[in-house]
């Protein structure tokens, strides 16, 4: 049977018979599922940076720290929004499960998912 390529950017290879993430390379004839998972990283760190910048500025009794407060809170929120989830590629297998890939991208994620899907059903 012929290999047939369903993705490549270099880093990620995806054919019928071979998945392939950096050196690490999956026999495709072993995957029995493939679903995407995300992880959401904490923003703790974030709010008590903010709430730490709001007090300041209110609480503040010169000028000059309650314009330090001001940044540490806009600081802050800037650190919130760059937060991202991580999306995570898992191979299902015989032996179990496996974490394939992870990106910030969920693009990038859905695009491999999809391949190896394509890939999974190419193969019969």
């Amino acid at each position: 049977m012929e290999e047939t390529e369903f993705y490549n950017d270099g880093n990620v290879s995806i054919t019928n018979a071979r998945f392939r993430v950096g050196s690490t390379t999956y026999a495709m004839n072993g995957v029995t599922s493939v679903k995407r998972g995300q992880t959401n990283p904490p923003k703790t760190g974030a709010v008590v940076l903010a709430a730490i910048g709001i007090i300041t500025a209110f609480a503040a009794g010169t000028l000059l720290f309650k314009a330090i407060g001001v940044v540490i809170f806009i600081i802050a929120i800037a650190w919130f929004k760059s937060i991202r989830p991580n999306y995570i590629v898992f191979l299902n297998s015989a032996s179990g499960e496996s974490q394939a890939l992870s990106s910030q991208d969920g693009k990038y994620i859905n695009d491999v998912i999809n391949a190896l899907n394509e890939a999974i059903v190419h193969r019969g």
